[in-house]
């Protein structure tokens, strides 16, 4: 598994969350947000501002937070 942050997936393809990095209190709103650790993500559109589908609703996220969220390519979609 290969671990790189939101902004590097292509979209249309499912990561999981492996960790976020980040000051505490954006951690805490990510997590709020769905994007905790585990959590499946599936990158709708890349760019400036990301659109993700997470915990069953799109999310849009300015790139700056979205590096901030560290991903893993799961089994099957390398």
């Amino acid at each position: 598994m290969k671990a790189m942050d939101l902004t590097q997936v292509g979209a249309g393809r499912e990561v999981r969350v492996s960790r976020l990095d980040c000051a505490p209190g954006t951690c805490q709103r990510l997590r709020e947000m769905g994007f905790c650790e585990n959590a499946m993500v599936r990158k709708i559109r890349g760019g400036a501002d990301l659109v993700c589908w997470v915990c069953g609703t799109r999310v849009a996220l300015s790139a700056r937070l979205a590096r901030q969220i560290l991903v893993e390519t799961v089994d099957g979609n390398s």
